[in-house]
């Protein structure tokens, strides 16, 4: 791609190929091959985070198989120029080193191959992919050659030098759930936390510990035994639970048992499959809050999932965007070494395989 003296829109409505005057992230396809405008960044990527929903089903979409994933992926990414699983209809977000920077990017301190994560989604997110190189099935972080375009108004972080890029990248691709969870979480609040194991639920919990303070109370549930056992180890909820959090029934039991029929004040899902809309509902007290950040969510089945069971809860989508958010999850695992060495382990250089 060469520069062109021209102004796309802010918003990336000139990369739309089909269906015509929709916004680029409900798009089915986007424009890869123009030149860049003026007003976009253009990046060599390296590195894809593909979101854990979309992850997991990929996976068993084909069946465990990375030969099978590369293909699939790549064939996704040729169809839309961009990242979007059709299944689940989320994608991930990227690192790489910058190429060039149009002459009417809002930041022109940017300078050629500084490295960038996307703070946007890879469903918006223009992309052209030469080569995947190797799949960390575990991750879902991914080794690529390719070529991606951002807008005026995409967000992005310079990556730290004072942390490895895979680290980095794994905490700011969830950033936005412990920003809202610190934003959310109140004094003395009983709070649960689905998918506790996870990436955006590790640091979620830890903000949720902070801000409930010493008279509130934390519940972290995840399906993983190992990682119940991690979970313990870090000290940031009163009560580790090892629990299917697809089965609503068992969620509230539990929950009930835990807060002597109160339920919880807030209810933050982390979760990465999908079915978990009841139990979120189910484990909430009447007037209380449900947080959905995970993807794998369907909210018309949270809706009417919630109408039927007679339930009066406030339920969030969660939003991937709170000012400061990239910061504060890498400032997270600055302050808190053994949040750090879990990620150190599951998302270090040595684990990319």
């Amino acid at each position: 791609m060469g520069a062109e003296s021209r102004m796309g829109n802010p918003y990336g409505l000139h990369r739309v190929v089909t269906p015509q005057g929709v916004l680029p992230q409900p798009a089915w396809k986007l424009d890869v091959e123009s030149d860049v405008y003026e007003n976009e960044l253009f990046i060599q990527v390296t590195c894809l985070n593909i979101d854990s929903a979309s992850f997991a089903q990929l996976k068993e979409e084909c069946k465990q198989d990375e030969e099978q994933l590369k293909n699939r992926i790549l064939s996704i990414v040729h169809e839309r120029g961009k990242m979007h699983n059709p299944v689940t209809g989320s994608g991930g977000m990227l690192i790489g080193s910058i190429q060039y920077v149009g002459k009417q990017f809002p930041n022109q301190s940017l300078r050629k191959n500084e490295k960038v994560a996307s703070l946007v989604s890879l469903t918006l997110t223009p992309l052209k992919l030469e080569a995947i190189h190797s799949v960390n099935m575990k991750t879902g972080q991914i080794e690529v050659t390719g070529t991606a375009v951002l807008f005026e108004s995409g967000l992005y972080a310079v990556l730290p030098p004072d942390l490895p890029e895979t680290i980095a990248l794994a905490a700011l691709d969830v950033c936005g759930a412990p920003a809202q969870t610190a934003r959310i979480v109140k004094p003395d609040d009983r709070v649960l936390l689905l998918g506790a194991g996870g990436k955006a639920g590790l640091l979620s919990l830890y903000h949720a510990w902070q801000r409930a303070g010493k008279n509130g109370q934390v519940i972290a549930m995840e399906s993983n035994e190992a990682v119940c056992y991690e979970l313990e180890q870090l000290g940031l909820a009163h009560h580790v639970v090892q629990i299917d959090a697809t089965d609503p029934v068992h969620v509230y039991q539990r929950v009930k048992e835990i807060t002597d029929g109160s339920m919880v004040d807030l209810t933050i899902n982390c979760v990465n499959v999908p079915y978990s809309e009841l139990s979120s509902i189910l484990a909430t007290r009447d007037r209380g809050l449900v947080y959905f950040f995970s993807t794998a969510v369907q909210f018309t089945a949270a809706s009417l999932g919630a109408e039927g069971l007679g339930k009066d809860v406030q339920m969030v989508i969660g939003n991937g965007y709170t000012p400061g958010h990239a910061d504060l999850a890498l400032d997270t695992l600055r302050s808190f070494k053994p949040l750090y060495d879990i990620f150190l382990q599951r998302y270090g250089d040595d684990q990319i395989e």
